[in-house]
């Protein structure tokens, strides 16, 4: 065994399709143009923000979103978005069949931005049984953080009982790995190749299954 004691997962992105890139499709097919997106979804005290920390319901989101696309000519609201995102964004096989691999191998967690704490586990983490697969699943929903801060990859570590150093943090995106990266933890970048499963196998030293 190598100088890594577990692996954490982001979900979305990651174990699924992206969902970064599908509400990018949803917004250009409903003619909800990029600055409008950008200010829905991307600022830290932004409605999409607030709601990942539950500092809003969906109800309150789906207000704020329609508040944002008023004055466009979409059929979108907030709460058609919601019911769309909710059908979740397609399981990515050859990285669950990774994390499968790895159980009783090295500590296993997640930790996922996601929204709607009061939904049953499944529907907030994008349809994927997160805690079948996990020792420790961190959801911003519940903790009231949300990657890139700093307190959600604690959260993390102190429950699989570990140093940041001494984990791997998979994610598809640029700005939650640095957030990791500040902590000490080995980050792998995921995108829609294998390179990530070799990446993984190399930082581990366990052979990993490819599909």
């Amino acid at each position: 065994m190598g100088r890594y004691r577990a692996a954490i997962f982001d979900i979305g992105g990651v174990l699924t399709h992206s969902p970064v890139t599908r509400i990018k499709e949803f917004c250009r097919e409903h003619g909800i143009p990029d600055e409008v997106r950008v200010a829905i979804f991307a600022p830290e005290d932004g409605p999409w923000s607030r709601f990942e920390r539950s500092e809003i319901p969906p109800e309150g989101f789906a207000e704020l979103f329609d508040r944002h696309v008023a004055g466009l000519e979409t059929r979108a609201t907030g709460a058609s978005f919601l019911a769309w995102f909710f059908e979740g964004f397609g399981e990515r096989p050859e990285m669950v069949a990774v994390v499968r691999h790895l159980r009783g191998r090295v500590k296993l967690g997640s930790i996922t931005n996601n929204v709607a704490r009061d939904e049953p586990a499944q529907r907030r983490t994008s349809g994927i049984d997160v805690h079948s697969l996990f020792d420790v699943v961190v959801e911003s929903a519940i903790v009231g953080v949300r990657k890139p801060e700093r307190r959600i990859y604690e959260i993390a570590c102190e429950q699989l009982g570990i140093e940041p150093p001494e984990a791997v943090f998979l994610d598809d995106l640029g700005a939650n790995l640095k957030g990791a990266r500040a902590l000490g933890m080995h980050t792998i970048k995921v995108d829609e190749t294998t390179r990530a499963i070799d990446e993984l196998e190399e930082a581990l030293g366990i052979p990993l299954p490819r599909l």
